[in-house]
């Protein structure tokens, strides 16, 4: 996926835009770029963050430069901010999200005027340049990026450094995913996560609301469009996975929105009276940590860390490209407490099940060190769709997905006109699936979180919530 963090301010920035990026590392493994307004022009970075942190490839850059205004990214698609020449003045841009028709809008600006792109690996259209164009081809910022948000089919959020010390800024259109302003004594800064600029000292200003643009100097930050009363969908999965544990979505603390959606979900076996005779509550490390430690403080079972990640060199299981290498990282990182397994009955709680295949192997893996039965709680609701809006999801077919790939084996195409019923657990499509998913991961019991309990857990309006991976709907 990705994240931004830019700052404007009497002083100098790089340091804060810097940490503030490298703050967003968790959003993305692929790219890392900073581009920085300096008494001599642009002066830009991309490095390749795949094998390498990001503050390891740009703490040498940093040491070079020195600007009051500045921005960086991460970004999992794209080398990004790139910068851009035109009548709108000389500026630097990086964006957030997908852009489902990006061939159409190529051919369409290609064929409507004289313009061009740079050639990427295999023929790509960079996003943040097809973004630029669409907003060359009007004659304000505001006009410009307001037809972006109306041509583009799926989500942009964006992040404009302008050659006058400004920083214009633009949420999403349906607001899938937040942009944050803060402040402190010589200025402001534009951020994805809430925690990056306040470990910087920088205090809650300002969030934007849905297609809001803004423009932020060292001096002030002021609306330029606040669009009339719009459809929110922002995305669920902020909370429940790639979220960082000390950030805040709409006010509503990540953290603490996990704990909240584990004790729902023990509330909810405990009604049913399944897996009650349990040893020990576990969270499938990272995001799914803090969900099992809201299912154990409702249930009053021990939480416990059956095995532990051993990440010095390998921090995140999906950083490799290749599946197979992806999986083979996955299972070496797994180093067992036999002492918690061996003949014990265990539950975990995950984030999510995707394609199952960690799990799978996580789940032999805890046999193989003498679990006596093992149990396994989703934090959301099955995944049904894959997500179209938003890069998270790697998976190139809805057939990746294990609650897609068993509704075919049980009902062939027929099932998909059942979707809602595979999703409730009460019917007996849904008991099925479950069962049938359960028996497919050798697993004693097999629930997911229901789609009302993960919204109560939110606490947002549940029409403000984007559901399409769940349920399809817009």
């Amino acid at each position: 996926m990705g994240g931004f963090f830019g700052a404007v301010s009497k002083r100098d920035v790089i340091l804060d835009v810097f940490f503030g990026t490298d703050y967003h590392s968790h959003l993305g493994t692929l790219r890392g770029g900073i581009a920085a307004l300096t008494d001599n022009g642009f002066d830009r970075h991309i490095h390749n963050i795949e094998n390498t942190p990001f503050r390891t490839k740009f703490e040498s850059d940093i040491n070079g430069i020195s600007g009051k205004a500045c921005i960086g990214c991460i970004c999992d698609t794209d080398p990004q901010p790139i910068l851009i020449y035109s009548h709108l003045g000389t500026y630097a841009i990086s964006i957030i999200g997908v852009i489902n028709n990006l061939q159409e809008l190529t051919k369409e600006i290609i064929n409507n005027s004289a313009s061009h792109f740079g050639g990427m690996s295999g023929g790509r259209i960079n996003t943040s340049e097809l973004t630029a164009a669409l907003i060359n081809s009007k004659e304000s910022f505001v006009e410009g990026i307001k037809y972006a948000h109306e041509k583009i089919d799926g989500s942009v959020s964006i992040l404009i450094l302008t050659d006058k010390h400004e920083i214009i800024t633009a949420r999403d259109k349906y607001g899938r995913l937040p942009v944050l302003i803060g402040k402190d004594g010589d200025g402001y800064c534009v951020s994805f996560e809430s925690f990056a600029y306040e470990k910087l000292g920088y205090k809650d200003e300002y969030e934007l609301g849905c297609g809001e643009i803004v423009k932020v100097t060292a001096d002030k930050y002021e609306t330029l469009y606040k669009p009339p009363k719009c459809k929110k969908r922002i995305c669920a999965f902020l909370w429940t996975y790639y979220g960082y544990p000390n950030s805040h979505y709409e006010g509503v603390n990540v953290e603490v929105m996990r704990y909240r959606n584990g004790e729902i979900i023990a509330r909810t076996d405990r009604e049913k009276n399944i897996a009650q005779n349990i040893d020990y509550v576990c969270g499938v490390p990272d995001s799914g940590l803090p969900h099992a430690i809201g299912y154990a403080n409702e249930s009053h079972i021990p939480f416990a860390r059956p095995f532990v990640k051993y990440t010095p060199t390998w921090p995140r299981s999906f950083m490799p490209t290749n599946q197979n290498v992806r999986n083979q990282v996955a299972k070496m990182k797994l180093i067992p407490v036999t002492e918690l397994i061996n003949g014990k009955k265990l539950l975990f709680v995950d984030d999510s099940i995707v394609r199952g295949t960690q799990l799978r192997e996580t789940v032999e893996f805890l046999y193989d060190n003498g679990a006596k039965e093992v149990h396994m709680r989703s934090a959301c609701p099955p995944i049904m769709f894959g997500c179209k809006y938003l890069n998270f999801s790697a998976s190139t077919s809805e057939l990746e997905l294990i609650a897609r790939r068993t509704i075919l084996e049980l009902e062939g195409q027929e099932g998909e006109k059942y979707i809602d019923e595979y999703i409730d657990p009460e019917t007996e499509r849904g008991k099925k699936l479950r069962d049938t998913i359960a028996e497919k991961l050798k697993l004693d019991s097999l629930e997911y979180q229901t789609l009302d309990g993960l919204i109560k857990a939110i606490g947002l309006d549940e029409n403000e919530i984007c559901t399409y991976c769940w349920n399809g709907r817009e």
